[in-house]
């Protein structure tokens, strides 16, 4: 305790509050200037007036602000606050600091769930349609292809404890789904071919208002499951040996924590595509930024700066004044890896999980 009768404690809370602050002000700031970049050219007042009216007079404005740029920046807040819950779990539970939905091979077997669904079956269920049904199908079946792969990832780690060997039995898991995928695209058909392949470069503009409703009924039975084992993803920092000791049941927090990962990694993956580094990245940027590891702030930290990343990404991938949009993977994969490089080469105890 200093002179003024203040402890580090409160010194380190009062700093962590703050930066939760000024997360929420950025993101806020960063919703609303997705919201008016794009190739149609909204004023700030006219936007905010369509945005309060409670009976807006239908016209192109309105259109193109309620039917593809609010549905838009809501789901880049899904996708990034999504994934980088997964990511800070997946880096908790495996005690990897490069564990991440991509790297573990989550993504691929999503993406494997969602291949069976539009290659497989494409031709019986209407999956580029508003039907609940189609879209509970694509996300149930991406959850089961993130889950298979992700509990084929555990039951390795049960038995082999050198991180290396898991990351790269997980990059072969991964790879495996893949394979699988290729095999499907080459004997599908022309038109289920072209809809696969446009769904894999990613796309965040993609979703009717009911697949948005859908996704976010699935997305908050993961973060339930997340902030449900907050406390046990402290203890498991300390080792399995203490948090059996303190009572904590690891079979069964192992399980929750994997539900809830399949939940978001496989439910974004379905409607917005593969998108990398996103879970990787962020929650070391979360470490850095809090100086902590305790996942009472983790959380919330990932949540603010994985929804950030994904609507910086959203800014990038579009030109002002065009048309022309990039592949919101491939940005997320420029912004990520630079970060990953720069994790993979540093020794600083900030991003070191054990």
């Amino acid at each position: 305790m200093d002179e003024h009768g203040d402890s580090p404690e409160s010194g380190r809370k009062f700093r962590s509050y703050m930066l939760i602050i000024f997360l929420v002000s950025l993101l806020l700031v960063l919703f609303i200037i997705d919201l008016l970049t794009g190739p149609v050219n909204i004023p700030l007042k006219s936007a905010f007036s369509l945005l309060v009216q409670a009976d807006p007079k239908p016209g192109i404005w309105h259109s193109i602000l309620f039917d593809f740029r609010l549905p838009k920046a809501i789901t880049a807040l899904l996708a990034g606050s999504s994934l980088a819950v997964s990511g800070l779990q997946m880096q908790t539970v495996f005690r990897n600091p490069l564990a991440g939905p991509d790297v573990l091979g989550i993504s691929s077997g999503a993406s494997l769930g969602v291949a069976l669904v539009i290659l497989g079956f494409g031709d019986y269920f209407a999956i580029n349609s508003s039907a609940g049904i189609s879209s509970w199908l694509q996300i149930i079946a991406a959850c089961i292809g993130s889950g298979i792969v992700l509990f084929l990832v555990m039951f390795v780690s049960l038995r082999i404890r050198d991180i290396m060997t898991i990351l790269i039995l997980g990059i072969l898991f991964g790879s495996a789904a893949s394979a699988v995928v290729s095999i499907l695209q080459y004997f599908s058909n022309q038109t289920m071919l072209k809809a696969f392949v446009v769904w894999s470069m990613g796309s965040l503009g993609n979703l009717s208002g009911s697949q948005l409703e859908v996704l976010a009924i699935s997305l908050v039975i993961g973060f339930a499951l997340s902030v449900y084992s907050l406390r046990v993803l402290n203890v498991l920092l300390l080792g399995e040996n203490y948090s059996r000791s303190m009572g904590v049941n690891i079979k069964l927090t192992r399980f929750l924590v994997f539900v809830s990962t399949s939940i978001l990694s496989g439910s974004i993956t379905a409607f917005c595509g593969p998108l990398a580094f996103v879970g990787i990245v962020v929650p070391h940027l979360a470490r850095m930024m809090f100086k902590t590891a305790d996942h009472k702030w983790l959380l919330p930290a990932s949540i603010l700066l994985g929804a950030a990343m994904m609507l910086i990404a959203d800014l990038i991938s579009q030109f002002p004044g065009s048309e022309s949009i990039l592949p919101i993977n491939s940005v997320t994969a420029l912004l990520g890896i630079p970060v990953v490089i720069w994790v993979i080469i540093s020794n600083r105890r900030l991003v070191n999980i054990s």
